[in-house]
C-alpha cells in the first residue's frame, strides 16, 4: 500500500553551494522527520504561484503547515510594531490559498504556529498584535486545557503540556472554526475546522517534543 503523499509547506531563503547563492525552498528537518515515522511520504512544497494550488489539492492526501515569521499586514496579519515590510508576501499568498483548498477538498492537514495564523486569516479571522516582538523565539512549556468532544481532545485527551514559542495570537475566530484549546488565561491555542476530516491549527510545535500522535492522526487519516 503506498503512503500517503504529504505536503509540507517551507520558506524561501539564500542559500549557498559553494561560491554559488541562491533563493532556496527552506523547512526544518523535525517536519520532515516526524511525517516520516508516522507513515506519511514528506514532499516539501515551494510557494509556487496561487494558479498552482487545485493540483496541490488533488494530488496530495494532506499538508503540515509549518512555522516561521508572523503573516504579514498585507496578507491580513497585525501591522509590525517596528514598522518592518511583510517579511515573505509570495508564501503569506500561497498558504492562505492552500489551506482554503484543503479545507474545501477535505484534505487532513496540520497547521503549527504560524500555520494556525494562516488557517484564522484563509478563514476570514483576524489576529492579535505580537506582544513579545522581536524577542528571541524560545520555547516555553505552555499547559493547555483541551475541549475533549474536538478531533484535538479525541487525540491528545482534554489536557497538554506543550512547547511553544511567543507569536500573534488568535482575536477573531475566522467562519467556520472552533476554538478547542486554551492556556491559562483563556487565549486560543487551537483551532479545528467544523465538519472536516482533520483540519487542526495549534500554535504550539509538535514537531520539537517526543509526542507524535498529531503527525501520526494526520497520516492516518489522509491514507483512510
Amino acid at each position: 500500500m503506498a503512503r500517503p503523499l504529504i505536503g509540507i509547506t517551507s520558506h524561501l531563503e539564500p542559500a549557498r553551494w559553494g561560491d554559488w547563492v541562491r533563493e532556496a525552498s527552506i523547512v526544518a528537518t523535525p517536519f520532515l522527520r516526524e511525517v516520516d515515522r508516522a507513515g506519511g511520504l514528506p514532499v516539501v512544497l515551494a510557494p509556487v504561484h496561487p494558479r498552482g494550488i487545485a493540483d496541490l489539492a488533488e494530488r496530495f492526501d494532506g499538508f503540515v503547515f509549518t512555522t516561521g515569521a508572523p503573516v504579514g499586514a498585507g496578507a491580513g496579519g497585525p501591522e509590525s510594531p517596528s514598522g518592518d515590510p511583510d517579511p515573505d508576501p509570495r508564501r503569506d499568498r500561497f498558504e492562505i490559498a492552500l489551506v482554503r483548498a484543503a479545507m474545501a477538498a477535505g484534505r487532513p492537514f496540520l497547521a503549527i504556529e504560524r500555520g494556525v495564523q494562516v488557517l484564522n486569516i484563509a478563514a476570514g479571522g483576524t489576529l492579535l498584535p505580537d506582544q513579545e516582538h522581536g524577542a528571541p523565539s524560545r520555547l516555553a512549556d505552555t499547559d493547555v486545557t483541551i475541549s475533549a468532544t474536538s478531533a484535538l481532545g479525541r487525540v491528545l485527551g482534554d489536557h497538554a503540556s506543550v512547547r511553544r514559542a511567543h507569536g500573534p495570537g488568535v482575536n477573531r475566530v475566522g467562519a467556520g472554526l472552533a476554538p478547542v484549546a486554551w492556556d491559562g488565561s483563556q487565549a486560543v491555542e487551537a483551532l479545528e475546522v467544523a465538519g472536516h476530516p482533520f483540519g487542526v491549527g495549534v500554535r504550539w510545535r509538535p514537531e520539537e517534543g517526543g509526542d507524535r500522535r498529531l503527525f501520526e492522526t494526520l497520516v492516518a487519516r489522509a491514507g483512510s
